[in-house]
């Protein structure tokens, strides 16, 4: 199923899109003639998600025989499809890190008083060598849940920076709760997967990863965090470490991986985050850049007015524009 949170006279709504994503089945008002004394489970996508495969069940029957009247996808604005209960963000995609070492390393030289002697230095150090740490653990931080939007929404972006990114991701939204979850048994853990831009102020980044906590206000400020414009359910796909990824800028491709390149699995992620803690329905995981998948790795950035539209494949595309304050 492609389920979607939109807002259709004046309210939000959990939906289901049919017919090619032209409608709509309005699942609330559905499941008030189909499941009258279930009906609350259709109130929100968090509701659907915490009621496990009995929402599931009968969001699929409901599909099947719909009997109130679709929506057209054009009458409504669709939003943020769900917001995490929590969120974090991992490093996944060996290219990506690989590429941004060899950019950050250039940029540091080229800010350098004697570029000359910085890259000496830089080619003589290890501070751009990819840990050994990353290829044995999956590597996250937790991002601001709170500054998460849809697609369609306008990215202000913060004064306090001058160097604008975007960055190519997809994520997976836990469906029930578990500790201590073995690899083979992670998969059943994942509702659904979506597709992620983790904008990103770099100047700001770079300059606070030096203290080697966190990116910091290099990805907490408004709208950072753009998820949509659905989330398709785990059984709708065969095989998700299959799927096409790209990213274009006022329609040139910038960008194009795939979600097969991935070090760390959503079930190696999952494995390592539920030891010694729970994990709980609507968390959602993020998977970090695919390789080529930022302007960081390319060396060319944001500016004001681009529109940067992020697709994978049976999932869709999300859409913003990035406007100076």
């Amino acid at each position: 199923m492609r389920l979607l949170t939109f807002e259709y006279k004046g309210q939000s709504k959990l939906g289901a899109w049919v017919d090619n994503d032209k409608k709509i089945i309005d699942l609330h008002e559905e499941s008030k003639i189909q499941f009258a004394h279930d009906s609350e489970i259709f109130l929100s996508m968090q509701d659907l998600i915490e009621s496990g495969k009995k929402g599931l069940e009968q969001a699929k029957k409901m599909l099947k025989t719909p009997q109130t009247k679709l929506i057209n996808t054009e009458e409504v604005k669709i939003l943020l499809p769900l917001l995490p209960v929590q969120l974090r963000d991992f490093l996944c995609f060996e290219q990506h890190l690989i590429n941004s070492f060899k950019s950050a390393k250039e940029i540091q030289i080229a800010q350098s008083d004697n570029p000359q002697d910085a890259r000496k230095e830089l080619d003589n150090s290890d501070l751009f060598d990819i840990p050994k740490v990353w290829y044995e653990t999956p590597i996250y931080y937790n991002c601001s849940r709170l500054a998460s939007c849809g697609t369609g929404e306008k990215i202000y972006w913060p004064k306090y920076s001058k160097i604008w990114d975007y960055e190519l991701e997809w994520a997976a939204v836990i469906g029930k709760k578990g500790k201590d979850i073995k690899k083979k048994e992670a998969k059943d853990y994942i509702f659904g997967y979506t597709i992620f831009n983790d904008f990103s102020a770099r100047d700001e980044q770079l300059r606070v990863l030096g203290a080697k906590l966190g990116p910091g206000k290099g990805k907490d400020f408004n709208n950072s965090n753009v998820f949509g414009p659905c989330i398709v359910t785990a059984d709708e796909f065969e095989n998700p470490y299959n799927l096409k990824m790209t990213a274009q800028v006022n329609g040139e491709l910038w960008s194009q991986g795939t979600t097969n390149s991935m070090h760390h699995t959503f079930e190696d992620i999952i494995a390592y985050i539920s030891q010694s803690e729970s994990i709980h329905p609507g968390e959602v995981l993020g998977s970090g850049t695919v390789g080529t998948g930022c302007g960081l790795e390319l060396l060319k950035f944001l500016k004001d007015g681009d529109k940067i539209e992020l697709t994978i494949e049976k999932i869709g595309t999300i859409t913003n524009t990035v406007v100076k304050q």
